[in-house]
């Protein structure tokens, strides 16, 4: 990917963990369409009697969302460990995140899991109240802007609270010897579908030029990495975190390694409607407590992804 477009998400960190056999399997049984399915929702994250909470930063919540008790979040539970499925919920990095801004706000996170590419709509049609799911916060999502550069949604704003770069992920032994981007010419290669990794790689397939780089688009990343693992394809591109996380588990550690060198940093951001001003803020002050209080911190190191972590939260960073 290129530099600021690199990721699920979108410019300035990235998405995270790829998904071992477990996530697989509930991504079968929770992603749906893009405009998120109501099936697949995670344990709530806060008490029921949200509207009555004395949670610090309750009254910074907008009232539709006080007298709900709710933050309704869509996200893709497919990419272990920033968000996956086990024993039928929705787990990992990005609900953890969550459960700490939920103690500070007084109102549940409900998340509901469905296709990536279908999230920034889930917003637009306000069948979500947010979407968290490792999203790379860049500036053609904050504007509304497709590949082109041209106007195709009112865009959407980020509150920033995770960094990553990103990692070309690889068969064990590497047996095609790629240490970077330029060693994919002539290659095939595999991504999740509508992602910024895909953004990358079609980048560099115009770079390669008639060293024809074939990329081959899927739904889920998992089912990339399978294509990676089955050998019809010579790499995968995810953030360091989720890459690290598949090179650890998948197949006992036998599946996968890293190819060179972390590139890209960038931005993971909680999406919300450029009109949802106060919720934005509103998650930025509970996102800045929590690292204030060290419960972001603790999250962060249960998932050892601890180099990741952000000093303070940020609106729309990403570049």
């Amino acid at each position: 990917m290129t530099a600021s477009t690199t990721r699920r998400t979108t410019a300035a960190r990235s998405r995270i963990a790829a998904v071992g056999a477990l996530a697989v399997a509930g991504a079968l049984i929770l992603t749906g369409c893009g405009d998120q399915t109501e099936g697949g929702k995670s344990t709530p994250s806060a008490p029921a009697e949200a509207k009555k909470s004395d949670a610090p930063l309750f009254s910074a919540l907008p009232k539709k969302i006080q007298d709900a008790g709710v933050i309704k979040v869509g996200t893709d539970a497919a990419y272990a460990p920033m968000e996956f499925v086990e024993g039928g919920k929705i787990v990992g990095v990005d609900p953890d995140i969550a459960e700490a801004l939920s103690k500070q706000l007084g109102v549940k996170f409900e998340f509901t899991s469905g296709s990536f590419d279908g999230l920034i709509t889930s917003i637009y049609t306000g069948r979500q109240d947010a979407i968290m799911s490792s999203i790379t916060d860049n500036k053609k999502r904050q504007e509304g802007l497709d590949d082109k550069g041209e106007k195709i949604g009112k865009g959407i704003d980020f509150v920033d609270y995770f960094s990553s770069g990103l990692s070309l992920l690889v068969k064990k032994g590497n047996p095609e010897g790629i240490k970077s981007m330029d060693d994919l010419c002539g290659k095939t290669v595999a991504v999740q579908r509508g992602t910024t990794y895909e953004d990358a790689f079609k980048a560099q397939a115009e770079k390669c030029g008639d060293k024809k780089l074939t990329i081959q688009a899927f739904d889920t990343d998992a089912e990339a990495q399978t294509r990676v693992k089955a050998g019809g394809a010579v790499a995968d591109l995810n953030d360091y975190p989720v890459a690290a996380h598949a090179v650890k588990t998948s197949g006992g550690g036998n599946d996968f390694e890293i190819a060179g060198q972390q590139s890209d940093v960038g931005l993971f951001g909680i999406g919300v409607s450029k009109e949802s001003t106060q919720l934005r803020d509103a998650l930025k002050q509970a996102l800045d407590a929590a690292i204030k209080d060290g419960s972001y911190a603790k999250v962060l190191e249960k998932w050892n992804v601890q180099d990741s972590a952000v000093k303070s939260a940020t609106v729309n960073a990403g570049q």
